[in-house]
C-alpha cells in the first residue's frame, strides 16, 4: 500500500510539472522549487539523524535515509503553487494562505503517521511539521523578495 501511494505522489508531482512551470515567472518558480528542496532536504536530513522521524519505505533506502519524494518533489511544488497563490498578497493574505497549507499537510501527515508505514514519528508532532513548513515556506519566499529587489536594484543602476 505504502509504495502505490508513494507512486500516485510522484505521477501526481510530475503530471503537475507543466502547469507550474511555465510562463513569465518561470525563473522565479525553478528558485522556489529549487530552493525549497535543498532546505526540505537540509532540515530533513538533520531531523532523520536526530532520530526525530524515521521513514520505513522511502526510494533509495540504501541511498538516501529520508523520503526525497517528499523534500525534492512534494513539498517544493507545494510551496511554488503557494507563492504563485500570494504573490501580490500582503502579510495578512500571505499568513492566511499558509495555513491552508500547512494545517492540512500536518493533519495529512498525522493521518498518514498513524494508518500507514510511510513515516514513524518518535519526537515529532504535527504541531512539529506546521512549525517547519511554515518556516521554510516563509524562508524561501523572503529568499524570492530580496532576490526581486536585487533584480529591481541591478536595474536600477543599469539605467
Amino acid at each position: 500500500m505504502e509504495k502505490k501511494l508513494l507512486n500516485i505522489l510522484i505521477v501526481l508531482c510530475i503530471a503537475a510539472f507543466p502547469f507550474l512551470f511555465r510562463g513569465s515567472k518561470m525563473r522565479e518558480n525553478l528558485v522556489v522549487y529549487f530552493s525549497k528542496g535543498v532546505l526540505a532536504t537540509l532540515i530533513d536530513t538533520y531531523v532523520v539523524a536526530k532520530k526525530r522521524v524515521e521513514y520505513p519505505v522511502r526510494p533509495f533506502p540504501r541511498i538516501f535515509k529520508t523520503n526525497i519524494i517528499y523534500d525534492v518533489l512534494f513539498f517544493p511544488l507545494l510551496t511554488v503553487i503557494w507563492v504563485k497563490l500570494s504573490d501580490n498578497d500582503n502579510l495578512g493574505k500571505i499568513i492566511l494562505k499558509s495555513l491552508l497549507f500547512t494545517v492540512p499537510m500536518s493533519i495529512g501527515q498525522w493521518y498518514f503517521e498513524r494508518n500507514s508505514g510511510l513515516f514513524k514519528w518518535n519526537k515529532w508532532t504535527p504541531f512539529h511539521t506546521f512549525g517547519s513548513c511554515t518556516f521554510t515556506m516563509f524562508t524561501i519566499r523572503g529568499f524570492v523578495g530580496l532576490l526581486k529587489k536585487l533584480d529591481k536594484l541591478k536595474g536600477n543602476l543599469n539605467n
